[in-house]
Order: C-alpha cells, then sequence, then structure tokens
C-alpha cells in the first residue's frame, strides 16, 4: 500500500466491482492501467553519500477523472498524474519533499501501458530489463530523475529477487467486501546507484550502501466507507527477506482490516490474514504543522514475528496540499526483532491522522 498516502481525491461515486483474479503479466503489468480509477508507483530506500545516511521516496499516482470519460476534446482531462518525492536528512534531522501535478497529454505528463515509463513535467520514472535477465528470472532496473526546488535524485534501482506478488497471487484485498481490492505486486531488496543533490550539493552514493524498495498497485475502488485511513510497512531485510504488513483503521484506532507478508529467500512467500496482524503504537509525536499525532514507534505482531519499528526522524510529515490535498507520514524507520536488535530498515506510512483519507 505504500505510495498510496497522497492520494486525497473526491471522485464521483459509482457502483464498485470487484476486481478478478487474473495472472499478472509481466512488463504490461509494469505500466499503466487507465481503465481502473486509481494507481500509484513508489520507491523508498536508504543510502550512505559522503559518509551519512540519507533516505528517499518517491512516487507517482495516475487517477482517472470520470466525469469527463465521455468527452471528445483532446484538451479533457481524462487522467491526472501527481508526483511526491523527499528526501529524509537523518543527520540533519530534516525532511526535504517536493511535488508535481499535471493532466495527462501534450508531451506534459504522461503513463506508458506497455511498461514503466512515466514523465510528469521534468520529473521521470522509468523501467527496462537489465542485462542479466533471463526468461524465467527477468530483472528490473529503475531509473528516476527528480529535479525539487531543494534537491534532486538522479538514480538506478536494480532489483535482486523475483518480482514479489502480494496477497493471493497478486490480488489484495483491503476490506471485508470483495471490491474492496487491488492489484499490488513489490521488488523489494533494490540495489540503488546514482546521486543525490541536497541544496546544490551533488553527492555520489556510495557503492553498496543501501537498500531500495517498489511498490505498484492498482485499484478501481480501494476504501470501505469506515476506513479513516491506514498504517503500512515495507522493510528490507539485512538477511534478504522483505516484510510487509498494513492495516486500515476505523475512526476510533481500531483495525477494519489487515494483511502483509514475509519473503524469505529461498522460500515461499508467506501471506498474513487480515486476523493475524496487530499494528500497536508505542510512541506518539505531534506535528506543530497539522497538529495531527502520528505514532513514531509501534509494535507490529505478524505471524513471522514480532517487531518494532522506530521513526529515525519524527518529523516526516508531507503536506500535499499543492497537489493531491493529503497530510500524511512517510519516513524512513528501522526494524528491530522481539529482542530489540536491528534486523532491517525501510519505510512506514501513515494516513488519515490529520484527516480522514479519501480516494
Amino acid at each position: 500500500m505504500g505510495g498510496l498516502g497522497g492520494m486525497a481525491l473526491t471522485l464521483l461515486p459509482q457502483a464498485a466491482r470487484a476486481l478478478p483474479a487474473r495472472a499478472l503479466t509481466f512488463p504490461r503489468d509494469h505500466g499503466s492501467h487507465s481503465e481502473l480509477r486509481t494507481e500509484w508507483w513508489y520507491i523508498t530506500g536508504h543510502v550512505q553519500a559522503q559518509g551519512r545516511p540519507w533516505g528517499f521516496q518517491l512516487t507517482f499516482f495516475r487517477s482517472r477523472v470520470d466525469a469527463t470519460q465521455n468527452l471528445q476534446s483532446a484538451f479533457a482531462a481524462k487522467q491526472l498524474l501527481f508526483a511526491h518525492a523527499a528526501i529524509t536528512d537523518v543527520q540533519g534531522q530534516r525532511l526535504l519533499h517536493d511535488q508535481r501535478i499535471a493532466r495527462a497529454g501534450f508531451g506534459v505528463a504522461q503513463a506508458s501501458e506497455a511498461d514503466t515509463s512515466i514523465r510528469l513535467q521534468d520529473w521521470t520514472l522509468a523501467r527496462s530489463n537489465t542485462a542479466h535477465s533471463k526468461p524465467d528470472f527477468p530483472l528490473s532496473r529503475y531509473t528516476a530523475q527528480i529535479a525539487g526546488s531543494e534537491f534532486g535524485m538522479d538514480l538506478q534501482f536494480d532489483s535482486t529477487q523475483p518480482v514479489l506478488l502480494q496477497g493471493q497471487q497478486g490480488l489484495s484485498r483491503k476490506g471485508p467486501d470483495a471490491a474492496q481490492a487491488s492489484y499490488y505486486y513489490s521488488q523489494p531488496q533494490l540495489t540503488v546507484a546514482g546521486t543525490l543533490t541536497v541544496e546544490g550539493k551533488r553527492m555520489g552514493v556510495s557503492p553498496g550502501s543501501g537498500r531500495a524498495w517498489m511498490d505498484h498497485e492498482w485499484s478501481e475502488a480501494l476504501l470501505h466507507p469506515e476506513a479513516l485511513g491506514w498504517d503500512w510497512i515495507g522493510m528490507n531485510l539485512r538477511d534478504g527477506s522483505a516484510l510487509t504488513a498494513f492495516r486500515l483503521r476505523r475512526a476510533d484506532g481500531s483495525a477494519l482490516w489487515a494483511g502483509g507478508s514475509l519473503r524469505t529467500p529461498g522460500q515461499p512467500v508467506q501471506v498474513f490474514d487480515a486476523q493475524a496482524v496487530v499494528f500497536t503504537p508505542q510512541r506518539i509525536w505531534a506535528s506543530p504543522q497539522s497538529g495531527a499525532r502520528y505514532p513514531v514507534q509501534w509494535w507490529v505482531q505478524t505471524p513471522a514475528g514480532a517487531f518494532e519499528v522506530r521513526a529515525l526522524l519524527d518529523n516526516q510529515e508531507l503536506d500535499s496540499s499543492g497537489s493531491t490535498g493529503a497530510i500524511y507520514w512517510e519516513g524512513l524507520s528501522d526494524l528491530m526483532d522481539s529482542a530489540g536488535q536491528p534486523v532491517g530498515r525501510g519505510y512506514l506510512e501513515m494516513t488519515g491522522y490529520a484527516k480522514p483519507l479519501r480516494l
């Protein structure tokens, strides 16, 4: 579900249909699915550059505008594209972020349906097979170029593992009703190379210093009417495993739905049932900007074990009022085992704390 936090559009209501189970096929399903309402491509990670730790996230969103679908004009905004990007400066204890929005078309914004190839003004994300790909084990390389007002990213991400199909072979339930589901896959344990630029200073990523995580998710209707928002983690573990866990919350803080998975190298994916994932807040941080109170430390229980999630910086709140309208928390976090030992690092996303999320 990572990356979903930015979507806060109020779209015209229509009868939601249940998504059919189907085999995802690549590279087609790396591309855009304009027939469905909401979609995002989301990459987070951490690296060392100039001897300092950095976190980063970039998300491209696509949203179908129902009211214009039958219009013939080339100027009709049938698809909107948004993008968010942020860098966490761990040592400096600060978050830098920026955003973009445009309607698809006219060479300004586009998302290919053949493969991941997205352009939004001067921000781009594209995927290709690497030279080491094999027919039974295709490897991806994602190339991202982001030029923000205070920072930039020119990064390459190479897959080291097969695509991870979330849920039931890529169909991920997000609520008690069948219509509340998405097609969802991840590419964890990506290597990272390239440069980060912060306030005009260009820094090379130290080779082998970090890992990244990519999520791609698309759906017609995702949120149950009682869902206020959600909590989600995507964690790359030191042993090569990948841990996903999420829950959707009601207004009283109780869990409406939950799920996730653990993939350990050489083992089948362990998919978590909705009742088997429990998020328990441990420490609260109050945002001086929005007044929202975010749990920046969690105890997360799963069938694969219990873990503690600790934010590396409390203030990783993003205000996307200039694009999607959402205010949410998304930040670099450490993963500890039940004995308090560090076992991984990744991103925690929390939505619906400043105001109810609307998809």
